[in-house]
């Protein structure tokens, strides 16, 4: 099988190497994203997490990174497994080339699930009765972890049900369970997360006892790894942390932002006090401005809540944003960038921590996290790995 996919990959590749010469064109807007920063990320939660092993989370198109470029990173480091939230993602990934092993943890439906047959791909099982129908079923040999409610009650068989979830498993030749997970509610609320750790540690017994093959024990996630002396597992999933952003309030950790968006001037325009600017005439100026219009808007990756509060960089000038975010074009005030001009660079969002633009500054603004900044990163913005 191998000698049939090997070949397949070359020419796959020789193809795509093939139209982007035939069909070069030069993007207007470009999310850059850093090889050093990830790869500092993935290592600190590894150092912090030690022995526990950690799996990167690609779900939401990387976080707005791009899965197969991150997967792409990560693949040599040889992960545990990745994480995807649907089955269409682990078929892009194996597409793509990318051999570690990988996690469906979303709702997948029962169909794509008995005809899966992609390599070293497991699936998450979070409903008693969809459990009961693969284990009427499954014919072929899979993996799968299963999933329990401890306390979040979203995903997951109750943990009451544990012991029977796991005898309707045992029953099922096919059926190889690897797995038991749960997700942390909120790991920042300490009275219901330690009762969340004790009802999870109690299921951590349990299924080690019936089921000694167990490889992969889970529940934390990136803001949950401050509860790892607490928690019996062998596993971290790491989301946000990975893209260099942390969920758990005030903590201190050396995390580097993965990703900048840049773009640049399309055209630089002279308007004079009390002109009325963009859709709406939500913004008037209140003195000559400069202004610049940039090729991007909120159908890409500026969030329309921006409309005159947020702001982009202009060779690390501040440039706020004037009136509204239009669906392709974004207006911004360039008045105090000596001498703009068309074709240069802007920044519409910045890897620098502290910047105006930052991920983090976005989301504050818009009264958002920066789950929703990433997320809403178009996936048919260019991702370029540097």
């Amino acid at each position: 099988m191998w000698l049939i996919r090997a070949p397949l990959r070359h020419i796959r590749s020789a193809l795509r190497s093939w139209r982007k010469r035939r069909f070069a064109y030069e993007r207007l807007v470009t999310a850059r994203v850093y090889t050093g920063s990830l790869l500092h990320n993935y290592r600190e939660f590894g150092r912090i997490c030690a022995p526990r092993r950690v799996a990167p989370v690609l779900k939401s198109n990387g976080y707005g990174h791009g899965r197969v470029e991150v997967a792409r990173v990560l693949d040599g480091q040889r992960p545990p497994f990745f994480v995807v939230d649907g089955y269409f993602e682990a078929l892009v990934l194996r597409n793509e080339g990318i051999r570690s092993p990988i996690l469906v943890m979303g709702y997948a439906a029962t169909e794509n699930i008995l005809q899966c047959r992609l390599p070293d791909v497991s699936f998450c099982i979070s409903d008693a009765r969809q459990l009961e129908e693969l284990a009427r079923r499954l014919r072929h040999r899979m993996a799968f972890h299963l999933k329990v409610d401890t306390g979040m009650h979203r995903h997951g068989v109750p943990a009451g049900s544990l012991e029977h979830a796991l005898a309707v498993a045992a029953r099922c030749g096919a059926m190889r369970l690897v797995g038991i997970c749960s997700h942390f509610a909120d790991a920042s609320n300490e009275q219901y997360t330690r009762d969340q750790v004790q009802r999870w540690n109690h299921v951590a017994a349990l299924a080690r006892q019936a089921v000694p093959s167990l490889r992969y024990l889970h529940v934390a996630a990136t803001a949950g790894t401050v509860w790892n002396d607490d928690v019996q597992a062998n596993m971290v999933r790491l989301g946000t942390g990975l893209y260099g952003i942390d969920s758990y309030p005030g903590r201190q950790l050396h995390l580097r932002p993965a990703l900048d968006v840049v773009t640049r001037i399309g055209a630089v325009k002279r308007v004079e006090a009390g002109a009325k600017i963009g859709y709406g005439l939500t913004h008037t100026a209140d003195r000559p401005t400069q202004l610049a219009l940039v090729p991007t808007g909120y159908h890409s990756c500026v969030d329309a809540r921006l409309a005159n509060r947020g702001a982009f960089t202009v060779r690390g000038v501040r440039c706020p944003i004037v009136g509204r975010v239009s669906m392709n074009t974004t207006t911004i005030d360039v008045s105090a960038v000596p001498d703009p001009r068309r074709g240069e660079q802007v920044v519409v969002m910045s890897a620098e921590k502290d910047a105006v633009n930052s991920v983090a500054a976005i989301a504050s603004l818009c009264g958002a996290t920066p789950y929703h900044v990433l997320a809403a990163i178009s996936p048919m913005l260019q991702r370029v790995v540097v």
